[in-house]
Parts: structure tokens; sequence; C-alpha cells
């Protein structure tokens, strides 16, 4: 009777706190329940990413059931695999201002939050002007850079363009939302993510097979719907932003170039930059890799795995970027043990998270692969790839918040190094080694994946337990 009574206590409790975490309510995450500090923080950032990896599922779904649609997959995964250097790029800006905002707002200074988010907008602004236009000009050499061949470039030109064209949205969708974090309040942030996907979701059948007026537009019907998506959800974030009812206070005057500010977050968001560029470039020299030993249904295959593989990974993402605020702010207010110890209840966390998606993911790929593809040679590698990448997926919770962790300290550089050891280093040569030396093709791409990523994982736990990150001044 008594632990009815009890279980029933712990139902209004766990809505309440659901509740709390969707109003986008702004707290002093320095003080109070750790656990509950996490959560507040986790599950609008988990839901947030869940709604980012859905943008990528949603072009699958629809591009996966055109003619020719292993060129329209290959051309889609491609594209987001050089896409990569641009979310690199925003995720270190975006690492670089959570950082600096969180400090500050620990150190309760608002205002010098807002002119630091500012600054980081100026900064991205900048950066992908000049990445977007040789981007768009490239198109159909980038692809066939990538792997692809003339007939799958030319079918897929227009919507690399359109893609790389429209990056900015990309940029600052990532950046904002970062910005955001690092102030506490990762709801808007969620809510963002939940406007442009809900747009993406009804633009792209639409611009895809066509609906009354409008034409089908086919391959490049995707990326109208995506960028159109993106564009939304970057004009709410700026609303959000300039209305002035939160911790942060934008104005435009705040553009102007600080030119000691954007020294300040250049040096944290160099690096962190890199880190991702490192991890990004390997990604693309692994699906160079994939392309050219498995051809198009090999790409095409590893391509739609990696796609339902970042959609599991995203979420988890999310949960360990409650590790990055938890770390700025507490940091900021001088309380360090308090800081170290919301990294190891985010870890405890994600690894449950992790544990659930590794039993969900691994026996039911064939399902989940179906329901992308017709094709069952495209089907047969994605599966592979989705079960061998797959036996890794808890170390790659445990790691994600440790890299978060890292940066949310303003401790950008030990990432990179692992990062610039574990991928280029390791994992490029060894799934070199296995598809070409040992003739195992894709199956050696897939298998080098999980094996780096669990030294990474052991590696990165060291560097954290030496404590250099406590130290980092921002």
């Amino acid at each position: 009777m008594s632990e009815t009574v009890q279980n029933s206590g712990k139902i209004p409790a766990i809505l309440s706190i659901i509740k709390q975490s969707l109003k986008g309510e702004e707290r002093d995450y320095t003080q109070g329940s750790i656990r509950l500090s996490v959560l507040l923080l986790a599950i609008p950032m988990v839901l947030e990413m869940i709604m980012e990896s859905v943008f990528a599922l949603v072009d699958l779904y629809f591009v996966g059931h055109l003619e020719n649609s292993s060129y329209a997959i290959q051309t889609v995964g491609l594209t987001e695999s050089v896409l990569t250097i641009i979310y690199s790029i925003a995720i270190g800006i975006s690492m670089a201002a959570t950082a600096v905002v969180a400090r500050r707002i620990g150190e309760k200074d608002p205002k010098a939050a807002s002119k630091a988010g500012m600054q980081a907008i100026l900064i991205a602004i900048l950066i992908n002007t000049i990445i977007s236009i040789p981007g768009f000009i490239y198109a159909t050499d980038i692809l066939m850079l990538m792997g692809a061949s003339a007939e799958s470039a030319a079918h897929g030109t227009a919507f690399t363009q359109i893609m790389m064209g429209s990056s900015i949205f990309i940029m600052l969708l990532f950046l904002i939302n970062g910005i955001l974090r690092g102030a506490g309040n990762a709801a808007i942030a969620m809510k963002s993510l939940w406007l442009a996907n809900l747009a993406n979701i009804i633009l792209c059948p639409i611009f895809i097979n066509g609906f009354g007026p409008v034409p089908a537009f086919g391959l490049t019907g995707a990326a109208m719907a995506t960028t159109l998506g993106r564009g939304l959800g970057v004009c709410y974030q700026l609303y959000y932003l300039f209305d002035g009812s939160g911790y942060l206070k934008m104005k435009l005057a705040y553009l102007k170039p600080q030119w000691e500010q954007m020294v300040a977050l250049l040096k944290i968001a160099g690096p962190g930059v890199l880190q991702f560029v490192i991890a990004s470039c390997s990604w693309i020299f692994l699906a160079q890799l994939v392309a050219t030993t498995g051809g198009d249904v090999g790409s095409a295959g590893y391509q739609t795995a990696l796609r339902l593989f970042m959609f599991f990974m995203l979420p988890a993402w999310g949960l360990s970027n409650a590790a990055s605020t938890l770390v700025g702010q507490n940091l900021g207010a001088k309380q360090i043990e308090r800081a170290e110890l919301s990294v190891i209840k985010t870890a405890k966390y994600n690894v449950v998270f992790m544990i659930l998606i590794t039993a969900i993911s691994v026996p039911g790929a064939r399902i989940m692969v179906s329901f992308f593809t017709n094709d069952h040679a495209v089907q047969d590698v994605a599966v592979q790839a989705l079960r061998i990448i797959g036996a890794g997926y808890i170390f790659y919770g445990v790691g994600m918040v440790l890299i978060n962790a890292f940066n949310g300290a303003g401790d950008t550089w030990t990432p990179t190094w692992l990062n610039l050891f574990g991928f280029w280093f390791f994992q490029i040569p060894l799934a070199y080694l296995l598809a070409k030396y040992f003739q195992m093709g894709p199956e050696g791409v897939f298998i080098a994946i999980p094996v780096t990523e669990i030294a990474i994982t052991i590696a990165g736990y060291v560097l954290f337990k030496r404590g250099k990150w406590k130290r980092i001044k921002v």
C-alpha cells in the first residue's frame, strides 16, 4: 500500500519537472539539486536534438521513395557530409558562446553575456559568407570529389547548391541555441527546432511531390523545404533574443565589432571549431572510402545508416549539453566540486539512455532501414553498418558528456587533441587498412568507427580525472 502511494507521488513530481523544463523559465543552476538541474536542462536539450535529427530523416524518407532513389540518397548523404564542416564551425563557435555566456551568467553579469552572444553572431556571419559562396559555385565538383558518379552529381547539383548557399541558417540555428543554452534557457532553443521541423515536415512533401499550384521539384524540393524550415527557426530565435524578456537583452548596437571580445571568443572557438572540423573531415574521408569501395549502392546504404545513427546520437548529444551549461555556470560561481558532480550525474543518465538505444536500434535495424528505402541491396549495407556501429553506443554517450564538460569549461584544446589523434592518426589509417589492404570494403570502415570512439572515450575519462579543465579562465 505504501509503495503504491509512493509511486503515485512520483508521477506528478516527474510531470512537474517536465512541465517546468518546457516552460522556458530561466533559473540559477549554481544552486539546489544537481539532479534536478541536469533534468531541467537535459529534457528540452534532448527534444531539441531529436528535432535536429528529424531534419535528415524527413529528407531521407521522401527522397528515398523517388525514382533513382540511390542517386537521391547519395546526394543528400554526401552533401550532409560536406555540410558537417559548416556544422563544425557553427558548433565550435556556439561552444565558445555557451562557455562565455554561461560564465558571465554565473558571475551575475547578463549585459556582458548579451554582448558576447552578439559578437559570436557577427563572427559566424563573416565566416559563413566566405564558405557558402564557393560552396554554391562548385557544388557539382564537390559531389564528384566526394566519390559520386558524374550522373549522380548532375542529378544532385541543385540540391547541393541550395544547401550550401543557405548554410547561414544552419550556422545561426546552432549558434543562437548555444547562446540560449549558456544562459540556461534550453526550452527556447528546443522550440526553435520544433518550429523549423514542423515547417520542414509540411513543406517537404509539397515541394518534392508537388501540391496544387506548386510543381514537383523532386530532390531539389527537399533542399527548399529544409532551408525555409531552418529560416523560420532562426527568425523565432532572433525574436526572442531581441524581445528582452529574459536574462539576455540583445541590441543591434552590440553587433559593432569589439575586437577584444571577438579575440577572446575566437581563442576558445578556434580549437573548438578545429576539433569538430577534424572529426568532420574524418567522416568525409570515411564517406569517400565507402563510396569508392562499395559503389553507389554501398554509399547509399552507408548514408542511410548514418542518418539513422545520427537520429539516435543527437538526443544523447542534447542530454550531454547539460554538462556544458552546468560546468560553465558553476565554474563562474567558483563551485568547482558541483561542476564535477554535474558531469558525473549527466554521464550516468546518458549511459542509461544509450543502453535503451542499443536495445532498440541493433535488433530493429532491418525494420528501420526498410522504412527509408525499398532497394534491398541498399538495405543490406545499411543494416550491417547500423549493427556494427551500434556496438559502441554506450561509450559514445559517455564520451559526449566528457567533450561537453571540457568545452563548457572553455578547455577546447583537450578535445581537439583527442579528436586529432583519435580520428586522423587512428581511425582513418585503421579504416583504410581494413577497407583496402584487408579488402573488407565498407565493412572495414564500419568496424573502425566504434573502435575509435571507444578509444577516445577512455582517453577522455583519464584527462577529465586529471582536472586541468577546472583551472581554465574565460
